[in-house]
């Protein structure tokens, strides 16, 4: 039973360790395959504001020319562009929504080396409407990787001639494309701008060029080339600007952290979680460690089942140290073959585990000529680790006492098992906690009033496209049963589609930068928002130069009674000339939550869509039915008696939303299924040890029953060492699990508390979970039969 307990506990616990290593590994290798990775860094900006700070990933889009420039510490320096959300590209009569396009500068393929199997790497992205394609993307249109010289028909927008086929971009990298677009003759990328933010800018520093030394000069660059428009633009001085509380500073990070560390405004894809990682690693290691803990619990408390081998063995000349190394050999043998029973649960439940994570983690590459030896001899050490203990306990009895059956097992080997079971269950406790706290996180993020209403609302993606008809197609789908509001939009809540403006109020020059939505008079009704002051728009009033605020836009600009008060913006992407623009204030509504839990509110200016021609590129419709399936057939059937090219493109809101919050989610599965492991292998090796404890006191069990002690009493007398036990692990545990728990939760802008009750429930289910454990032998030897017990000896 022993052996069979240590096989399965160890495999067990190297399984998930093996699976957690692979998910571990494959983030870690993010952007590590770039040939002079170690040289490139992206170029990003924390934008300082007055009273507060928001980081970008994306800068104004003159900095890579600027820099390049100004510091010889720079090689080269590229720019990749956002497309911005779907694509639509005509081939063949059909219609392709493609997601993963990107524009980017003609030495592209100088920073990043990606090989061209078609086309000159120098030349490709040298000429305006010209394009790069995977090789995948080339076969999928194509049929073909010989694209070269093909012509690809965007649906807006100008044909885009094949100028070079690259290989599959690797899916471990932080942007990924299956159409890479040349910038050139895009103006708005062409025209001098160290102010509004647009390009993913990176560097690739010369050869022992320290990043510091880059970094350390961007202030001087900053005030030389971005001065000047910060005075045309917001009419102060670069000097008043700063003094203000405003500032641009820029500063590099590392092309092989971007994924774990980096989560900016405006990142090229939705970054991973070095938190999480840390937290799959430790969990590793704890489930790892307990299995190991049940090896060496078991092995020392049957050490006097073969105290007499052990007696024999030395009388017959073996020393200490040939011993030690035959039970050592042992322990090796068992986690070996424990490792091979581990790697057959891994191929079983690879499948389950990359469903869980959302990743694509294959065997093969894991498991490599470079790898298995590298496992096979981690194994071997977690079979030395495990033994070394238990060989030492063993190979010291003095073979006269044990002989003599005077063998009695010392107190120090009690205290050990008692400490190891403590950890067990210590680290057991833990990981129920976290299950609980990332739980209760969830849950409030699920349930905080968001300040709308997210849930029976449905967005209708490309609706840019419907232009002059867009009113015409909402009064149509209006009349469709179910179907209660409709309103148009720039920017989805929870979405990174919020650009930013600047405004100013009337008599002052310092002025509030915040983010900006563009809205119809229907999309904020739609979402059932409330109006704390004023009105929304209304079709009833010219509204093209109205604004409305959110509450702390209001409390930003320091206005009282701000309906009806003129606030004044230069942002050139409001007006073309580049001059001051007047807003009157028609309505504040309250605080809502336009990004996730993870940030703060801050300053948002809703502005009318008659402004962009009263075209939105999403469009809302909240239903008053559950029956989805028949709205969205009916959606369907009029968007293509309006766009029959256009693929109907629609997403949930609430779907969209709980998408932000995948990490967590994933990280309380996993909580949740490793705690089960933790708890599962603990309680395989406490059963082990009961059954040894029931073995060593079948006498007293049997002289007890014949003197009258009952059947709880005896479950009693086995069980409630143990307990306590358990009781001082969750003594031990909850301290460590409320610093660890405390510091995730700090990642979250608005959080849960961790409640007193979460480790009452962590306890109880602990000693539940073991009180079953324990009285699976303790009701078995409390039912034996007395005159059998003590026959027994």
């Amino acid at each position: 039973m022993q052996t069979l307990i240590n096989i399965t506990g160890l495999s067990i616990g190297m399984a998930a360790c093996l699976l957690i290593l692979m998910y571990v590994f494959d983030e870690l290798s993010f952007d590590k395959f770039w040939a002079n990775g170690d040289r490139i860094y992206r170029m990003a900006l924390e934008r300082r504001y007055p009273g507060r700070a928001t980081g970008y990933a994306i800068i104004p889009p003159s900095y890579a020319q600027s820099v390049k420039k100004e510091l010889p510490e720079v090689e080269e320096s590229t720019r990749i562009f956002g497309a911005g959300g779907t694509t639509l590209f005509r081939h063949n009569n059909e219609v392709y929504a493609e997601k993963n396009m990107l524009w980017a500068d003609s030495n592209f393929f100088k920073v990043f080396k990606l090989p061209l199997l078609q086309g000159n790497p120098e030349k490709a992205l040298m000429a305006p409407n010209t394009v790069v394609l995977t090789e995948s993307t080339a076969k999928r249109f194509f049929g073909t990787a010989n694209a070269m010289g093909m012509y690809l028909e965007q649906v807006q927008g100008p044909k885009l001639q094949v100028t070079g086929v690259c290989a599959d971009v690797p899916s471990n990298t932080h942007f990924k494309f299956d159409f890479l677009a040349a910038v050139k003759g895009n103006l708005f990328a062409e025209a001098t701008n160290h102010v509004s933010f647009a390009a993913a800018t990176y560097l690739l520093l010369k050869p022992h060029t320290l990043p510091q030394q880059a970094q350390a000069k961007f202030s001087a660059i900053v005030e030389k080339y971005a001065s000047g428009e910060i005075q045309r633009t917001f009419g102060v001085s670069y000097q008043d600007y700063v003094k203000a509380g405003n500032g641009y500073f820029y500063f590099l990070q590392p092309l092989k952290s971007i994924h774990l560390e980096s989560h900016l405004e405006g990142e090229l894809g939705t970054n991973g979680s070095s938190n999480l990682v840390y937290i799959f690693m430790v969990i590793a290691i704890f489930v790892l460690l307990i299995a190991c803990i049940n090896f060496m619990n078991l092995a020392t408390a049957r050490s006097t089942e073969r105290a007499k081998e052990v007696g024999i063995r030395k009388a017959l000349g073996s020393t200490k140290s040939q011993l030690a190394f035959q039970f050592l050999t042992e322990s090796v043998l068992l986690s070996v073959s424990s490792f091979f029973v581990a790697s057959m649960i891994v191929v079983l439940a690879l499948p389950f585990f990359n469903n869980l994570t959302g990743k694509q983690l294959l065997l093969d590459t894991f498991y490599t000529w470079q790898t298995i030896p590298l496992m096979l001899f981690l194994s071997v050490l977690v079979g030395l680790m495990a033994g070394i203990y238990p060989a030492g306990v063993l190979s010291s009895f003095q073979p006269i006492q044990v002989l003599k059956g005077k063998f009695i097992s010392k107190k120090q080997g009690h205290l050990l098992r008692n400490g190891l079971v403590v950890f067990q269950f210590s680290i057991s406790i833990v990981l129920i906690i976290g299950t609980l706290v990332v739980y209760r996180q969830l849950t409030y993020i699920q349930n905080k009033e968001l300040g709308y209403s997210k849930d029976f609302v449905i967005h209708l993606r490309g609706a840019g496209f419907l232009a002059e008809r867009t009113e015409v197609f909402k009064e149509q789908i209006k009349k469709i049963a179910g179907i209660e509001k409709v309103g148009g939009t720039n920017a989805e809540p929870g979405q990174e589609q919020f650009f930013g403006i600047t405004f100013r109020k009337g008599g002052e020059k310092e002025s509030v930068t915040g983010k900006t939505m563009v809205a119809d008079e229907g999309y904020l009704q739609t979402l059932n928002m409330s109006v704390a002051e004023g009105r929304f728009f209304n079709k009833d009033f010219n509204d093209s130069l109205s604004v409305i605020l959110n509450q702390e836009a209001v409390k930003a600009l320091g206005l009282k009674n701000p309906v009806g008060q003129k606030i004044f913006s230069p942002d050139n992407m409001v007006r073309e000339d580049g001059g001051e623009m007047a807003y009157t204030i028609v309505g504040v509504v309250k605080d809502f939550h336009f990004s996730s839990l993870h940030q703060k509110i801050t300053p948002l200016f809703i502005i009318n869509n008659r402004f962009f021609g009263r075209t939105s590129n999403l469009m809302g419709v909240r239903v008053n039915t559950s029956n989805f399936k028949e709205v969205t057939a009916k959606l369907e059937q009029t968007w293509k008696k309006f766009l029959p090219e256009q693929p109907f493109n629609y997403a949930f809101l609430d779907a969209n939303l709980a998408d932000l919050y995948r990490n967590e989610r994933v990280s309380q599965q996993v909580f949740w299924i490793f705690s089960c492991l933790g708890i599962l292998i603990a309680c395989m090796g406490l059963l082990g040890l009961v059954s040894y404890i029931v073995q060593q006191r079948t006498k007293e069990i049997g002289i007890r029953k014949v003197l009258g002690a009952s059947v709880p009493g005896i479950i009693v007398l086995v069980s409630k060492d143990l307990l306590k036990l358990v009781l001082i692990a969750l003594i031990v545990a909850s301290p460590l699990a409320y610093y660890l728990m405390n510091a995730w939760l700090q990642d979250f802008a608005y959080r849960t508390n961790i409640a007193w009750w979460i480790f009452v429930l962590a306890g109880g289910m602990a000693v539940l979970i073991a009180f079953v454990t324990i009285s699976l032998q303790s009701i078995k030897a409390a039912l034996m039969n007395p005159v059998k017990s003590l026959k027994a000896e």
